[in-house]
């Protein structure tokens, strides 16, 4: 049995304002059975070195100790610190006199009167004494204790190893049982060094843990809002609002936030009025394992652009950006990792235009064309199964699956083109549709981002990537309704494709109601999230969360608060049905009004519009005919 895990979350807030000394140098002179009124040899640097390493290091690969007493230096303790922090501690201030100590030499002892100039020491920190329980609870965090352990073993499993006398239990110690140590105090399992880590924060030497997903990002003082809080969904987050209020706009400083790339022009701080902001972005990302930090950058006016966000704790997963103009971004942690600083800048060309992913760049991509009869034609045909499933995934739900044909060659082209196999025939892919071209180019760019991923991943000696990122930026572009109503759904299961340890995320934006009708049958509550830039009647954008409520019929979806619609009609015929309903809210309309708006509303709406059933029965009632 072990400790569980908010038992040592609690010692850290009982330890924290206890000096180190107590909990370092003291247990290793007591654990080394220092004497008293006389010196030994005692390699105190060594001994302390090998104490530390034994109780405070939560994190093997550091060389960093973590101490969770009263400090203003950090938690973190350096690899120095027996031999130059802690040993200024021993032999000056109010420490000196606990100890026999000749300078430059290894021999120690305690004072005669040791346990005295602690005791003062103690009470002038306002400390009444050492917290037994809690100081046991994390020294002993690793120990696998019997079933019948209770809170007096622990402690006096405490003052047993560390060879504590009975002048000291009463003097320097509180060998209580807190009330909050009697429930739950053992677990079957001990918690994680990631768990652990979770709570105490990294190492200042921990490598930048890879695989994360954005959670948090901040905008002030630039594009449409004056200040913009994001949180996305764990799983998928869908970005609805008009032109012009800055979707796309969240997607490029989401794509920056957690690439420190932008894949077009850098946001550009723009003026807030008279007001004086400060322009900034901040944003959170996080592997899941340990605590992540916020990161705030500010815009530097001198070098007109924005600082690189160094010493980051977490660096993202594999990402593939599709932007509404075709052109395509990806990002694979591996590749940045083998730069000398992962976000040095030096790789900006994974952002590809509509025409480099078709017919390659520099070396960087093979392109589509090229890929696509390649893999075909390779006698390994994993890649091009992959490729094939994915298209089956996400093709259009009125054409036949989106089935590869032979390739061909064509008139002035050098190389052989993919096609597209149709019940009339096959079909040269640059003569596809444009809705087919950008389904079949986004299928490829994730199973080329997923496939390099892997290359490079097995040339690193490591695992694939778990977590994915897409974001794709007006989902429904130059889609037929009845695609725009089946690929969301068809996206969030394309990554078990790839593999089924995938966890994407997925940030979309949309215009189209029959993409949230899409999602009634799938969205998670718990993993999903549907946000709203709306802009006020002050003229301002408000950016916010919505509930994702199910409407049913796309009409409602439009009259909703996401779409903000007041008909489901033509603008003519809204403005005639709402200025009908006007007139019925009157008490004593006049009649030449109501033969006017008659008139309007046959010149809009259709005879079969369930409208006319509200309006012939309020002009029946006050005894008009039309």
């Amino acid at each position: 049995m072990y400790f569980t895990l908010a038992k040592i979350q609690n010692s850290l807030s009982y330890l924290g304002n206890l000096h180190p000394f107590f909990g370092i140098t003291y247990l290793v002179c007591k654990k080394g059975q220092l004497p008293i009124g006389r010196s030994k040899h005692f390699p105190i640097n060594r001994e302390e070195a090998d104490f530390l390493t034994k109780y405070y290091k939560p994190d093997v690969t550091s060389k960093f100790y973590f101490q969770p007493f009263r400090t203003s230096a950090g938690r973190w303790l350096s690899p120095k610190y027996p031999s130059s922090g802690s040993q200024s501690t021993r032999t000056r201030g109010d420490f000196e006199k606990a100890f026999i100590h000749e300078k430059n030499t290894d021999l120690w002892g305690w004072s005669r009167d040791y346990v005295k100039v602690l005791k003062a020491k103690l009470a002038r920190d306002n400390t009444t004494s050492i917290p037994g329980f809690w100081l046991a609870v994390w020294l002993f965090r690793e120990k696998n204790w019997p079933n019948t352990t209770n809170p007096t073993t622990i402690i006096d499993s405490l003052l047993s190893e560390f060879s504590i006398n009975e002048e000291e239990r009463r003097e320097l110690f509180d060998l209580s049982v807190p009330d909050s140590a009697l429930d739950r105090l053992l677990d079957e399992k001990p918690g994680t060094s990631r768990e652990l880590l979770s709570i105490i924060g990294r190492p200042p030497d921990a490598l930048p843990e890879v695989g994360g997903t954005l959670r948090y990002l901040e905008l002030v003082g630039i594009g449409p809002t004056k200040s913009l809080k994001f949180s996305p969904g764990d799983r998928l987050t869908v970005i609805t609002g008009d032109n012009g209020l800055g979707k796309t706009f969240i997607l490029e400083c989401a794509w920056w936030s957690l690439t420190g790339t932008w894949a077009g022009p850098q946001a550009f701080p723009i003026s807030q009025g008279q007001e004086k902001i400060d322009p900034k972005i901040t944003f959170e990302i996080s592997a899941g394992q340990t605590a992540s930090q916020k990161k705030t950058i500010r815009y530097n006016w001198e070098t007109q652009r924005w600082p690189e966000a160094k010493d980051r704790p977490t660096i993202p997963g594999l990402i593939v950006y599709a932007r509404v103009d075709g052109s395509f971004a990806v990002w694979d942690p591996v590749r940045h990792l083998q730069l000398e600083t992962p976000f040095d800048g030096r790789n900006p060309l994974l952002v590809f235009s509509r025409d480099a992913v078709l017919d390659g760049l520099n070396g960087k991509i093979e392109g589509l064309l090229r890929d696509w009869v390649k893999w075909q034609h390779s006698p390994d045909q994993s890649t091009f199964d992959t490729f094939r499933a994915v298209m089956r995934q996400l093709s259009p739900p009125d054409m036949s699956p989106l089935e590869p044909g032979e390739s061909m060659r064509l008139p002035r082209e050098s190389k052989e083109i993919p096609t597209l196999q149709h019940h009339y025939g096959p079909v040269p892919f640059p003569h596809e549709s444009a809705g087919v071209r950008r389904i079949i180019t986004l299928s490829y760019l994730i199973v080329w981002a997923w496939n390099e991923h892997r290359i490079y991943s097995a040339l690193a000696k490591k695992a694939p990537q778990k977590k994915l990122v897409i974001l794709i930026d007006e989902t429904e572009a130059h889609l037929h309704p009845k695609w725009q109503r089946a690929i969301l759904p068809s996206l969030l299961d394309v990554t078990t494709i790839l593999s089924k340890e995938i966890q994407p995320q997925m940030i979309v934006t949309t215009h189209s109601p029959l993409v949230l009708a899409s999602l009634e049958t799938v969205f998670s509550q718990a993993e999903d999230k549907l946000y709203h830039l709306h802009l006020a009647d002050s003229g301002d954008v408000e950016f916010k969360e919505l509930p994702f409520i199910r409407l049913g019929s796309v009409d409602d979806w439009l009259t909703s608060a996401v779409f903000e619609l007041k008909q489901p009609r033509s603008r003519e015929a809204e403005d005639a049905v709402e200025t009908a309903k006007n007139l019925m809210a009157q008490n004593d309309p006049e009649k030449d009004d109501i033969v006017s708006v008659t008139d309007q509303l046959r010149r809009t709406l259709p005879a079969e519009d369930v409208f006319w059933h509200r309006w012939a029965y309020f002009v029946e009632r006050k005894g008009i005919s039309i």
